[in-house]
């Protein structure tokens, strides 16, 4: 069986559309840890000639260059989510933009209602095995600090999942090139800003948009 075909390149022109369409919102990429986001992120941000900000990154530099494990570990985790509010609630305020954000803070419903106003969301929908093979080796994920990361992974899934579903749109983040999915999420950027009738689009695998 043929794999599906990768969707077309997009032009300079298409990409010039979608920020015009955009004007002062950002590009919020959501999702699990291991989804992708600061990778496909940056790479979104060059093809649309917009800044990539990584809403953890910018969480340790507020805190004088804590890392996030320390300050989970020095601060707890509410203390950690005030101030993920907050940090994206700026980085919103400064754009456009295409920001990466913590796997929990779309979980805020303060923080998604501010996106909702302010930028489009885009989901980047990995499932556990993606997940644990990119995050296994790595010390950072304070969430993944259990017996068992694998269970973990799967309650915090079960739980995030209808929430990020709310999303304006889908993009399914696999083992396939980082353009591919970049192309992917610039197709469904341009389905939801730039035709008359989104809903009326052609879908592309990999992509759904939320009505």
């Amino acid at each position: 069986m043929s794999e599906t075909a990768a969707p077309a390149p997009a032009s300079p022109t298409q990409e010039a559309d979608i920020t015009s369409a955009l004007g002062r919102r950002s590009v919020v990429l959501v999702g699990m840890m291991g989804a992708g986001k600061s990778t496909i992120g940056r790479r979104l941000a060059a093809r649309l000639g917009l800044r990539f900000l990584d809403a953890d990154v910018e969480i340790e530099v507020a805190h004088a260059g804590m890392t996030i494990p320390e300050i989970f570990a020095t601060h707890g985790e509410p203390y950690f989510r005030d101030g993920e509010a907050r940090v994206i609630a700026r980085l919103l305020d400064g754009g456009p933009a295409v920001i990466a954000t913590g796997g929990g803070a779309f979980m805020r419903e303060e923080t998604r209602n501010r996106i909702r106003e302010k930028a489009i969301s885009l989901w980047l929908k990995a499932d556990i095995d993606v997940i644990m093979k990119r995050v296994k080796r790595r010390a950072d994920r304070p969430l993944l600090q259990t017996e068992d990361p694998v269970a973990t992974v799967s309650r915090l899934l079960e739980a995030r999942e209808p929430v990020y579903r709310t999303a304006d749109l889908t993009i399914a983040s696999r083992d396939v090139p980082h353009d591919r999915i970049v192309e992917e999420c610039l197709d469904a950027l341009r389905g939801r800003l730039c035709a008359e009738n989104p809903s009326d689009q052609p879908t592309t695998d990999g992509i759904s948009v939320t009505p």
